[in-house]
């Protein structure tokens, strides 16, 4: 008879499947039922065909997710009832151990991951996306940025990884805390060289150069009191049509980052207005609250493992004979996103609540209406759907339904 944690695990991964399944299809049928019809308050904005280009980019994502949702599940339960993390552990602890059996192990994972989802990343890509428009990328370029990030991921993570595993091993029933103060350390790290250093590996950035457009985003930028060390321009059409802008690092390192497919779409008053959306982030400082929340939730968990890392049922109930630092470490950050999947809708709501309050701002320091118009030609040229399955939204989905948050500016 399996042990009583395993049996946990699998009524945890069970449920979350189950919801997971039922939610997509309650999407893909919702979406489909209002396929062939504009909603009224779109209806001279939108073209039918449009719309239902979305419409059917919407369920095809979200087929493919379903697709992916099956191999999720079959590599986690591969790696852990199945025996795969035991085998692992049983290959490398032959040949390393230490420090170094601890950092084979965990990169073996994560490259046994990344080559099982690479099949995915491709169809994704190279089907789905270039079946409705919105692919750029060549082959080439696909596989540059796979090489660039893989050799990241080993020139940043291999000195994380051996950091964490040190603190594990050598600072006794607290080690936790260090972690996680290391953590916090590393991730501030990472946002403060991010624009400078990671960011121009992948891309092309230039300085804003329209001059209409700067002074206008310049004086927008003084009357909310935000100061920035660059405008800049990215080449996001090498990849992808789709369009955005962000802001990208803190302190003297923040900049205001514009995709090259927004501004060709999108007019100077328009592109306004999605910046003052992007200042009200900025000045209710929902950035630095998610990452107050972010390092508190981690505080948690790290905590969580702390009580985890001696206890034989944990891995004994999740596959695992054998017991040490890097071990513990993996099954929890395996099994960890199936006990707590159902919090998801908790994030999701409160980045909701911040692109409205976002919305105010920008109504009040913009243009409302230009944002209006601007977000019906995001929406269209990213092909989001204007039907989304309410239940499907209000669980996943980090930005308001566009009906509502329309709605919403058109009474700010």
């Amino acid at each position: 008879m399996l042990p009583t944690f395993s049996l946990a695990f699998l009524a945890a991964l069970l449920l979350m499947v189950a919801v997971r399944l039922w939610l997509a299809q309650r999407q893909i049928s919702h979406v489909i039922a209002h396929r062939a019809t504009v909603p009224d308050k779109f209806a001279d904005r939108i073209e039918l065909g449009t719309h239902q280009k979305a419409a059917d980019y919407t369920v095809a994502r979200t087929r493919f997710g379903r697709a992916g949702l099956a191999v999720e599940v079959a590599v986690l339960l591969a790696l852990t009832l199945g025996g795969g993390l035991q085998l692992l552990h049983n290959f490398w602890t032959m040949r390393l151990d230490g420090l170094p059996y601890g950092v084979a192990l965990i990169f073996s994972v994560i490259a046994i991951s990344a080559l099982v989802d690479l099949p995915l990343a491709l169809y994704h890509r190279f089907v789905i996306e270039e079946k409705f428009g919105f692919n750029r990328m060549t082959f080439k370029l696909f596989v540059s940025d796979l090489l660039k990030q893989a050799a990241l991921g080993l020139i940043i993570g291999t000195p994380a990884l051996l950091a964490v595993l040190w603190l594990m091993a050598k600072m006794g029933s607290l080690w936790w805390l260090y972690v996680w103060l290391f953590w916090c350390a590393f991730n501030l790290l990472i946002l403060f060289i991010y624009p400078t250093w990671i960011a121009p590996l992948f891309n092309k950035f230039a300085p804003l150069d329209d001059l209409e457009l700067r002074t206008r985003v310049e004086a927008l930028l003084a009357r909310c009191g935000f100061t920035t060390s660059g405008l800049f321009v990215m080449d996001g059409s090498t990849r992808s049509s789709h369009g955005n802008a962000y802001f990208t690092g803190f302190g003297r390192t923040k900049r205001i980052v514009f995709f090259d497919t927004l501004l060709g779409r999108l007019q100077a008053v328009e592109v306004e207005a999605v910046l003052a959306h992007e200042l009200g982030h900025f000045k209710h400082r929902h950035v630095v609250k998610r990452i107050v929340m972010l390092f508190t939730l981690s505080l948690g968990f790290l905590a969580v493992l702390g009580q985890l890392i001696d206890a034989p049922w944990f891995y004994q109930g999740l596959g695992v004979d054998s017991r040490n630092t890097a071990l513990g470490l993996l099954l929890f950050f395996l099994a960890g996103p199936v006990f707590t999947f159902l919090l998801t809708p908790l994030p999701s709501l409160l980045s909701r609540r911040d692109e409205f309050a976002a919305d105010r701002y920008a109504a009040r320091h913009a243009s409302a209406e230009s944002l209006v118009t601007a977000l019906v030609k995001l929406y269209e040229d990213n092909a989001a759907t204007l039907t989304p399955d309410p239940l499907h939204s209000l669980f996943y989905d980090s930005h308001p339904p566009a009906a509502l948050r329309i709605a919403r500016l058109q009474t700010a």
